[in-house]
C-alpha cells in the first residue's frame, strides 16, 4: 500500500466518521484502532454511541451507522460469497467491465482505477490478470480498502495473486494522475477507469445500503468532470467511464464507444482510434 498523499483542508472537512471499537474491547484492539485513526488522520472515540463511524473489530474495519442498526455495516471483503461467485461465474472477460476495458486477448494490462470506492470492479479486473492501481481520496473509504487488502493477504484463495495485482493510493486523483509517472514504481497505465459518484434519484427508495452510507459520507463527485482530461493524458490505450444509464457524458465529451446496460453505461475514450484499439 502506498502511504497517504496529503489532502487539502476542504477534503478533510468532509470527513466526519471517527474510528471506534465495540463495547469491552481489549486494550490491544483499542491501540490498534488508535493507530489506524492516526494513520488515516481520523478521530478516535472509544465510547461513540451515535452517528456514522468506522467500527474496528477484531476481524475487520467497517462503516456503520450507529443510529440505524438495521442498515448493517459496509466493509471491503474480497473473499465474500458475492465477489467469489462473480469471480468464478460472473462471465470472466465477457463481463461488461472487462469488455469496456478491452481485455479480449490481453492478460496483464495495467489499469488505474482513479475512483476506487469499494474496489469491486478493480477486484474483478485483477482476477482476470490485470495489474490494478486504485486511487481513493476519502480517508474513510481508503481505510476500508486497506483493511480489505490486508485481510486478502491471509485468504487461502486470494493470497497467491491479489496482493501482487492490487495497490492502493490515497490522495486526490486529478493531482496524482498529473504527476503519476514521476513517482517511483508507477508506470503509465494502459487504461484509466473512472466511476465517479453520481446523485441517485430521490424516488429511489431501494438504494443499496452501501450507496446510502456513501452518499451520507461523501455526496456526489461534484468535480468529476475534471477527471477526464488528466485521465486521457495519462492512459496509453483508453479511458473507461462508468455512468448511470441516462447520465450526461463526463465533461460533456462524447466517447468513441458507448456500451449500454440496463442500469449503467460504459463510455470508452480511445487514445489512438486510428491504431484500431
Amino acid at each position: 500500500m502506498v502511504m497517504p498523499n496529503k489532502l487539502t483542508s476542504s477534503e478533510l472537512e468532509k470527513v466526519t466518521p471517527v474510528i471506534t471499537v465495540p463495547d469491552n474491547a481489549s486494550l490491544a484492539l483499542i491501540e490498534r484502532a488508535k493507530r489506524n485513526a492516526m494513520h488515516w488522520q481520523l478521530g478516535f472515540d472509544e465510547n461513540a454511541t451515535q452517528g456514522l463511524v468506522l467500527m474496528q473489530s477484531e476481524t475487520h474495519l467497517a462503516l456503520k451507522q450507529l443510529d440505524e442498526p438495521k442498515v448493517g455495516e459496509v466493509l471491503v471483503d474480497f473473499a465474500s460469497d458475492a465477489l467469489t461467485f462473480r469471480r468464478l461465474h460472473g462471465g470472466g472477460k465477457k463481463e461488461a467491465v472487462a469488455k469496456a476495458v478491452g481485455l479480449k486477448g490481453q492478460t496483464d494490462w495495467r489499469v488505474l482505477d482513479a475512483t476506487a470506492g469499494l474496489g469491486r470492479d478493480a477486484f474483478v479486473l485483477a482476477s482476470l490478470g490485470c495489474n490494478i492501481d486504485m486511487i481513493e481520496r476519502s480517508p474513510v473509504v481508503a481505510a476500508l480498502l486497506a483493511d480489505g487488502l490486508e485481510r486478502a493477504q491471509h485468504s487461502p484463495e486470494l493470497s497467491a495473486w491479489l496482493p501482487q495485482r492490487m495497490r492502493l493510493h490515497h490522495g486526490i486523483a486529478v493531482e496524482l494522475m498529473a504527476n503519476w509517472c514521476t513517482v517511483t514504481q508507477n508506470v503509465a497505465p494502459d487504461v484509466v477507469y473512472l466511476d465517479p459518484m453520481f446523485p441517485h434519484r430521490k424516488k429511489s427508495a431501494a438504494v443499496k445500503k452501501e450507496m446510502r452510507l456513501f452518499q451520507q459520507l461523501l455526496g456526489p463527485d461534484e468535480d468529476a468532470d475534471a477527471l477526464l482530461a488528466p485521465a486521457i493524458a495519462l492512459a496509453k490505450k483508453r479511458v473507461v467511464v462508468k455512468r448511470p444509464a441516462g447520465a450526461p457524458f463526463l465533461a460533456q465529451q462524447k466517447p468513441h464507444i458507448e456500451m449500454q446496460g440496463k442500469a449503467n453505461r460504459f463510455d470508452v475514450y480511445l487514445i489512438n482510434p486510428k491504431a484500431g484499439d
